[in-house]
């Protein structure tokens, strides 16, 4: 176990997260000392008496480990801001001509690689060139978006640490729960007009039934106007995460074609049999292509796919055969992640359970293997994505994320994912109905955070409650 000990809460979250960079298979653990004179200490089978701030802790982790991060010092979500700050504090530069200095200034202000340099600057443009104006400016955009949350998968995968749950566990506490989701989207449409985004996930929202998936889909059109809104032009996209193979039918596809919606996911996470077993997905290779196909046949020309690189037992080329499948059903857009390990996920847990099995107690789930080598299959899915005449266009990253990577979504010019831009970069208020889910209210005046002692920000954000019980009781009466 390492300690972070540190002298005030300033600090804590980072150097906490920066040594669990340095150390992922170790436990680690987090305390403020007021008393303590020195900003940061380790102790522990790491131990640091002195040092003084965030820079000085990751020059001398660096030094202690021999190895440097890809993405340096940065322990954010979304490293591409900082990007698109720079290219606003330099207006001057051409895209070509800026990257060198750029890469430059991030290594030396953040110790980022210039692979990883290179990839936040060319996905900063790739967001002005989807909408310059607001980018350049920095301006929030006019309207809102809308997210709806459903609960709900035919399975929980062993890495998952969202508020899903098996819908044959909870098979009747569906319509109970669509109830409560009806009634908090009525209380939250007061104020607003029709959304310009909307994005329907989970979970996995088409695990409902099919007269379920289509009460919803009527249900949000009613409140928020999404026919008309398509119709008019406001909406500039409606998506809903198909996402599990196993819960698409041509029932629903045709549900969701009648709806308007433009963009969906089919996501395999791999396309390895021996994985899908292991990870508890319950869909065989054949239903992602069976899915994949008839979407085409009804229409979309929108279709998303995820990967997840690190998966347990997967080689290099396990996962190169992966993206030789993706790349023969040609999807519109690829998002390619890195396995996190979440400590509510069967896997963190089995990661918790591994350790007090070291120290003689037992334990009754097993981490599958690690990963051959992160970085070349994210290489690999940057090499095939590419083929596929896509380019990255938006990125971010998790806590727990393996090897200290981070998460890219691909398109082919046109198919990009709007609502993945406004959410990473904050540029617009997003509202969130369903457990688990989150509102994020930005203003372009600064407003006093309530839940920061007051402190003045640009954005105020609240959660939903995640228990599916809980916001039935919350939200259904």
């Amino acid at each position: 176990m390492i300690r972070v000990i540190c002298s005030s809460n300033q600090i804590i979250y980072y150097a906490y997260h920066l040594v669990k960079a340095f150390y992922p298979d170790r436990e680690v653990t987090s305390e403020v000392n007021p008393c303590q004179k020195t900003p940061v200490r380790l102790e522990g089978e790491v131990v640091l008496d002195r040092v003084d701030g965030e820079r000085s802790l990751y020059e001398t982790l660096r030094n202690l480990t021999g190895q440097d991060l890809p993405w340096g010092m940065l322990t954010g979500v979304r490293p591409t801001k900082l990007a698109s700050g720079w290219l606003r504090e330099h207006p001057e530069v051409q895209q070509q001509s800026g990257m060198e200095e750029f890469s430059e200034w991030f290594g030396r202000e953040r110790f980022v690689s210039r692979e990883k340099a290179e990839l936040a600057y060319r996905i900063a443009w790739k967001e002005r060139e989807l909408s310059p104006a607001d980018f350049r400016s920095r301006k929030y955009l006019p309207g809102w978006s809308l997210y709806i949350g459903i609960p709900f998968c035919p399975s929980i995968c062993s890495y998952c640490s969202f508020s899903s749950g098996a819908i044959g566990k909870y098979r009747d506490r569906v319509d109970p729960y669509l109830d409560a989701l009806f009634n908090e989207m009525r209380q939250k449409k007061e104020g607003f007009g029709i959304p310009s985004t909307v994005y329907i996930g989970g979970g996995t929202p088409t695990s409902l039934e099919t007269q379920q998936l289509k009460r919803l889909l009527d249900e949000a059109d009613s409140v928020f106007g999404i026919a008309e809104g398509l119709a008019c032009g406001v909406i500039r996209e409606y998506t809903v995460e198909a996402g599990r193979p196993d819960s698409i039918t041509r029932d629903k596809l045709e549900i969701l074609r009648q709806h308007g919606v433009t963009r969906i996911s089919i996501n395999p996470q791999s396309m390895q049999p021996k994985t899908l077993q292991a990870i508890g997905r319950s869909h065989s290779v054949e239903q992602v292509r069976e899915a994949f196909r008839m979407a085409r046949e009804m229409g979309f020309d929108n279709i998303n796919m995820d990967l997840i690189m690190g998966l347990p037992g997967e080689t290099n080329e396990d996962v190169r055969d992966t993206l030789r499948q993706i790349r023969e059903m040609g999807p519109d857009s690829l998002t390619v992640h890195s396995l996190a390990i979440k400590r509510s996920s069967a896997m963190g847990i089995a990661k918790k359970l591994s350790r007090r099995e070291e120290s003689g107690q037992p334990a009754d789930l097993q981490e599958g293997d690690g990963p051959s080598d992160i970085s070349r299959m994210i290489r690999d899915a940057y090499d095939c994505a590419g083929e596929m005449g896509m380019e990255p266009y938006y990125l971010y990253r998790q806590k727990s994320i393996a090897g200290n990577f981070e998460n890219i979504g691909y398109a082919r010019p046109g198919k990009e994912g709007l609502y993945n831009i406004l959410i990473i970069e904050e540029l617009q208020s997003i509202i969130g109905c369903g457990a688990g889910s989150s509102t994020k209210i930005v203003s372009e005046e600064e407003i006093p955070n309530p839940a920061r002692n007051g402190q003045m920000t640009h954005m105020i954000r609240s959660e939903n409650v995640k228990n599916i019980e809980e916001y039935i009781l919350r939200f259904g009466g």
